[in-house]
């Protein structure tokens, strides 16, 4: 006999006997079963789902069924609902008894015992995912995102508390000047909290906070460097120093971020560029996988004629790869604008792209301009028409959602 499913059988009994109300009415069944298939003779059972007044008459043909207590003697009293088994017997033959068979009740109580082991299995497997993986590069990644000790890389964490760039870092790391709990750490990708985790760095103690994530959009004014190095005197980053300057009166106690520009423009071109002390945002909008458009107005030096148009717009091979321009427009002129101007839309963001589309072109950028070539837009977050040169302001979450 099949296994059952998990149900006791005093669970099975008694729910069987609430349900057979509506059966109290049914009539006396009639069942025939043949014994095998060469033998004419059948076995009739006379089955009643309800009390009477006659007590029920079982008759078999072939063989006696084993004694079957009355309604009236069943436990519970008179008006008990019985029910036959109706099983085969070691000589062959159907019959009729009172108790479940043995194999039955064994069955019973096997199902029972199998969902403890399977509950067992489950909790192995799930020990098991836990434990750190060894093949896929993803699923490492994936267990330290979610099941390794929380913390940041070391480098990472000398960079945002403004001790020096990533790369910088991680040379003042190679070079031993990083200790962590008292002992010198020269690998840059170890973990640690800088609120549990005490850090020097050429003997002074970096502080537990970290300073928070800023994020500013800047109208670069035309021979300044997008560099964060200290020894340019004319870094787009020293713009800043008056923010910086008056950073602790507003948040004391706070570390100073340290501010870098996520890209770069050319020393000759003004307009809107992001800083911001997050790098893992700088990341993402500088990656060609982010395929953020960016628009730009070149005023032209001389006359733009179709044919122009035509060879910007085919594009031209910078470092080996061949930048075509979303878009190229020639500007309507206008009264104070003497000079021709083109809007351009480029993604790739090859260094000096829409100078070298030009260049091939057979065009030149004007160096008389203060704005010859200006960048308006990243993506969709346009620079503010009354922002001015060298101006810079916080952008809010719905202008780092326009820039993706």
């Amino acid at each position: 006999m099949a296994a059952l499913p998990s149900l006791s059988l005093q669970y099975f009994a008694k729910t069987f006997l609430t349900h057979t109300s509506s059966f109290r009415m049914l009539h006396r069944l009639t069942c025939s079963f043949s014994t095998s298939s060469s033998s004419s003779s059948s076995l009739e059972f006379d089955i009643s789902f309800a009390p009477s007044k006659h007590k029920p008459k079982l008759e078999s043909k072939t063989t006696e069924a084993d004694p079957i207590p009355d309604d009236d003697d069943a436990p519970g009293g008179a008006g008990q609902l019985f029910i036959p088994w109706i099983v085969r017997g070691e000589d062959g033959n159907l019959k009729l008894q009172a108790h479940p068979p043995a194999s039955l009740l064994q069955a019973v109580a096997d199902s029972e015992i199998g969902p403890k082991k399977k509950k067992k299995k489950k909790k192995q497997k799930a020990e098991k995912s836990t434990s750190e993986p060894k093949h896929s590069k993803a699923a490492r990644r994936f267990y330290n995102e979610n099941f390794r000790d929380s913390g940041m890389r070391l480098s990472k964490v000398l960079a945002a508390a403004g001790v020096a760039s990533r790369r910088s870092s991680e040379e003042l790391i190679f070079e031993g000047t990083v200790t962590v709990n008292g002992s010198v750490c020269n690998t840059p990708q170890t973990r640690v909290d800088p609120a549990k985790d005490v850090i020097y760095v050429n003997g002074n103690r970096l502080p537990k906070k970290q300073p928070p994530k800023v994020y500013f959009a800047l109208n670069k004014p035309k021979g300044y460097i997008c560099s964060a190095g200290e020894k340019e005197s004319k870094s787009v980053i020293s713009l800043f120093d008056d923010y910086l300057k008056n950073w602790g009166k507003r948040n004391p106690g706070v570390p100073k971020p340290r501010l870098f520009t996520v890209g770069r423009l050319d020393v000759a071109t003004t307009g809107l560029i992001i800083v911001t002390n997050d790098g893992d945002f700088a990341q993402r909008l500088s990656h060609p996988s982010s395929n953020l458009s960016k628009e730009y107005i070149a005023t032209i030096d001389g006359a733009v004629h179709k044919r122009h148009l035509i060879a910007i717009s085919e594009g031209t091979t910078i470092e080996g790869l061949h930048c075509v321009p979303d878009v190229v427009e020639l500007l309507p002129h206008q009264p104070d604008a003497p000079r021709a101007r083109l809007r351009i839309v480029v993604h790739d963001g090859r260094k000096h792209e829409v100078r070298e589309l030009l260049k091939n072109a057979g065009l030149e950028v004007s160096f008389n301009n203060i704005h010859s070539l200006k960048r308006v837009r990243v993506g969709g977050f346009k620079l503010p028409s009354d922002l001015g040169i060298g101006k810079h302001i916080e952008l809010k979450p719905t202008d780092l959602k326009a820039l993706g």
